[in-house]
């Protein structure tokens, strides 16, 4: 785990990445706060990519929580069984779907304690929602910002949680809004877990990781 950075080192990092890319999006394909909600749960061990696959025609048909609910659990399933744990999944979907029907009038609450309430929502999704839809400042730590946090130093911490206050703590208030795509992009594609490219990478000169590649 690296050392923490200074304030003004990540302040540095985060005008270069917002230079590079001033408006950072999502890669989850979604048509609206639900959508969303059922996209980010589905993306529990599973890629971006095999979820959008899984989802587009899904979306097209079921973008609300109750035409999810008239297509029933074997109706979700033949949409995304390319997608791991897909039972469990289709099954947590439906329960969300009616509990959002039941409780609140078929629209997505924009507090992260009833997000959590869902079934197959963790704190995770609910940050992403809330970052994504809502434009708050809440960080989802997955294993892209996990690995970037503790490599370059912005976050280090040795558990989820203590990265995402780190996140939270660290990362300049003006920087939080994108901070987490920020972050996923650049472990995604620059910050690569075995081969990280290192070379090419805009922050090397701050980063703290002691084997970057050549």
């Amino acid at each position: 785990m690296a050392r923490q950075l200074d304030y003004h080192t990540i302040r540095e990092i985060f005008a270069r990445f917002q230079q590079a890319e001033p408006e950072p999006k999502g890669e989850l394909e979604h048509v609206n706060v639900y959508t969303l909600v059922v996209a980010v749960a589905l993306s529990a061990q599973s890629t971006d990519a095999g979820v959008n696959k899984a989802t587009r025609e899904l979306f097209q048909i079921a973008d609300t929580p109750q035409k999810m609910l008239d297509l029933g659990v074997d109706g979700v399933i033949d949409h995304i069984k390319t997608i791991g744990l897909y039972r469990q999944k289709a099954k947590n979907v439906i329960k969300l779907s009616q509990i959002l029907v039941d409780e609140y009038d078929g629209e997505v609450p924009n507090s992260r304690a009833a997000l959590q309430s869902l079934p197959g929502v963790g704190r995770k999704t609910a940050n992403v929602v809330l970052n994504m839809w809502w434009e708050q400042p809440a960080q989802a730590v997955d294993t892209h910002i996990f690995r970037v946090g503790n490599r370059t130093g912005i976050a280090p911490g040795k558990t989820v949680d203590a990265v995402e206050r780190a996140v939270e703590d660290n990362i300049p208030a003006d920087f939080q809004r994108h901070a987490h795509h920020w972050l996923i992009l650049h472990g995604r594609y620059h910050c690569k877990a075995r081969k990280p490219l290192c070379r090419t990478c805009i922050i090397r000169d701050l980063c703290q990781y002691e084997d970057k590649t050549e």
